[in-house]
């Protein structure tokens, strides 16, 4: 991959990363937490969201490695879950947003994929839109992995008793850690689930 085509695939990584936390703050919003707006978060700009590692190096890395997943984060949006009217359902909800806005952005641009797949259309074109495709389905299952920080922990907590705090706690503490393991030796593991779910929204083959 050229250096043209590498920092296009970071700017629309860093662009779609923007967009899932930004529906994180305005669903949060939406239950009464007024965190994310008071932190000046509910917004586009990308200034106000990158994490430099997750949102830069760690996308470039994959990219110069030739990984078949690409995948990063921005600086979570804060929230205060005792802000929220219904705690339980309220993060549950703050927590899918991101995951759905990632797989909404995917589903359009795979309608129009779809539906333009019979029409002669420019290789940049069908270049482009395959890319923004491709990277919303990485986020969205990537942050359903349920190891904390990520949305899928958060939704799962939601659902355990507390008797499972213990867990939980083990897994707060060496989220870090349980990530890194996760991306150097389970991430090729989500390939499938992307190649799956491309075809679905596109009908084409990854």
């Amino acid at each position: 991959m050229d250096a043209t085509n590498t920092i296009f695939f970071i700017v629309i990584l860093i662009m779609s990363v923007v967009i899932h936390e930004v529906f994180h703050g305005f669903v949060a919003l939406k239950f009464g937490d007024r965190t994310a707006l008071y932190a000046g978060r509910l917004t586009l700009n990308p200034l106000k969201h990158l994490d430099m590692f997750g949102s830069v190096i760690l996308p470039l890395l994959l990219v110069i490695t030739h990984s078949p997943f690409l995948f990063g984060w921005a600086r979570p949006v804060p929230y205060n879950p005792n802000n929220l009217s219904n705690r339980k359902w309220g993060t549950i909800a703050v927590a899918s947003a991101g995951v759905l806005a990632n797989l909404s952005l995917a589903v359009f641009f795979g309608l129009i994929l779809r539906f333009t797949a019979n029409i002669s259309m420019p290789e940049n074109f069908v270049s482009i839109v395959s890319s923004i495709i491709l990277i919303n389905l990485g986020l969205a299952i990537f942050n359903l992995v349920p190891i904390p920080p990520l949305d899928g922990s958060k939704i799962l907590f939601s659902f355990l008793p507390g008797s499972f705090y213990p867990v939980i706690s083990f897994l707060e503490q060496y989220s870090f850690l349980l990530i890194v393991v996760f991306v150097v030796f389970f991430a090729d593991s989500l390939f499938p689930i992307l190649s799956f779910l491309f075809h679905t929204v596109t009908g084409l083959a990854l």
